[in-house]
């Protein structure tokens, strides 16, 4: 009994050992089959790693804005009478939009020239009663002369008497006294005809600014009326048309917005990570599809709203036919000048700003997988931050059916 049990133990054992070497030939295969596989070179494109001076752009979107924009506000309360023009069409500045109705204005602007009219009137009138005060005073100096006259007179002959010894000396006295007297009379009611020039040149002009503003009033008033008539006031086309027929609106309710269709300027998404490294003038590339149009970066905003930052470019070349506010573009914006940079042909797959694990060729026959760091896409160059050196070459077709390999074999 005691032979057997041993018997057994020792098969038992020898069963486990080869179990064991069975797993592990087989692991061992498993392994070697990922690491190494072959593959035709003829199913297979390379690309060259590059080397030089590159500049570097970064890829935006956006679109085409009026440079020039005018919003069209209600001049008054009233409501719209007639629509003539709807988003879209051309026009000039005196293209009327709408006509806009008030009653209530019309009669104020009626009224209002009323009242003008009754006050230039009544300074016309004003100007006739100082005319006539004016004639009265020329009138009292005009006695007073004359009495000036008498009075030298008088004073004439009794000096001729005196020498004649006829004439008494007081009556010569009240003679000169006669005369003295009138000649002040006369200072002082000239100068009291001056001051009475000044006062109605003073009340003459409280009557002129009483006119000026009432004329000014009239004007506004007419300017309303006139403006009840709404006009596009710049060359463009109507971009939004906001009231309905027969809608009623308050002063300075938005009515409709024009912008202008020749002078135009990008608005552009630049992507957040590269809007710190764009300047302002930087060089910007416009394709609208039917051409390029050169512009220069003129602001751009501090705000980043879902990954881009806002900014404007002032369009410099000229405008390609389909060029229009509203129009989506894309647009290539200078970033920086490398002068040694790395870098090889975009090519599907390859993800700028990325960490990706590519083939690449070793020997003449063999291909290995390696980590490769991508930088920035410019004009259809893809930057190499870090894995690669010139010369080097990549697959540049799809081996994703690879992907569990670290190595390939190339076979004719």
């Amino acid at each position: 009994m005691k032979i057997e049990l041993t018997t057994r133990k020792k098969w038992k054992s020898w069963l486990a050992i080869s179990v064991f070497f069975l797993l592990l030939a087989y692991a061992t295969y498993a392994v070697s089959s990922k690491s190494a596989k072959s593959v035709s070179a003829a199913s297979l494109s390379f690309i060259t790693v590059q080397q030089g001076a590159l500049d570097v752009y970064s890829s935006a979107y956006g679109e085409l804005i009026s440079a020039k924009e005018r919003l069209l506000t209600a001049p008054a309360l009233g409501k719209v009478a007639e629509i003539l023009v709807r988003p879209g069409t051309k026009v000039t500045p005196d293209t009327v939009i709408l006509q806009l109705f008030n009653p209530k204005l019309e009669q104020e602007v009626s009224e209002s020239r009323g009242e003008l009219a009754q006050q230039q009137a009544q300074r016309e009138a004003f100007k006739y009663e100082q005319q006539n005060a004016r004639l009265n005073y020329q009138g009292r100096i005009a006695d007073i002369d004359a009495e000036i006259e008498k009075a030298q007179l008088e004073l004439s002959v009794n000096e001729n008497l005196m020498g004649l010894g006829v004439a008494s000396k007081i009556e010569l006295q009240r003679a000169k006294l006669a005369v003295k007297q009138q000649s002040n009379r006369l200072a002082f009611e000239k100068e009291k005809y001056k001051q009475f020039i000044e006062m109605q040149g003073y009340q003459l002009t409280q009557r002129n600014i009483t006119v000026s503003r009432q004329q000014s009033q009239v004007a506004l008033l007419e300017k309303q009326l006139d403006d009840m008539q709404v006009k596009a006031g710049i060359t463009g086309s109507l971009q939004t048309l906001e009231v309905e027929l027969g809608q009623s609106v308050q002063l300075g309710e938005s009515l409709a917005k024009v912008g202008s269709d020749d002078e135009l300027i990008a608005r552009l998404r630049l992507p957040q990570q590269q809007a710190d490294q764009i300047d302002i003038n930087a060089k910007v590339n416009i394709d609208t599809q039917k051409g390029i149009i050169t512009a220069r970066i003129s602001r751009i905003e501090s705000v980043v709203t879902n990954g881009s930052v806002l900014a404007e470019a002032v369009l410099e070349g000229k405008l390609t036919s389909n060029a229009r506010p509203a129009l989506a573009i894309s647009a290539q914006v200078f970033v920086k000048h490398q002068t040694d940079a790395l870098y090889i042909p975009q090519v599907a797959g390859l993800r700028p700003r990325s960490k990706q694990s590519i083939f690449i060729r070793t020997n003449s026959n063999t291909l290995a997988q390696k980590d490769i760091s991508f930088g920035e896409l410019s004009q259809g160059n893809l930057i190499i931050n870090q894995g690669l050196t010139l010369g080097d070459e990549i697959v540049s077709s799809d081996t994703s059916d690879y992907n569990n390999f670290k190595l390939l074999s190339l076979t004719e």
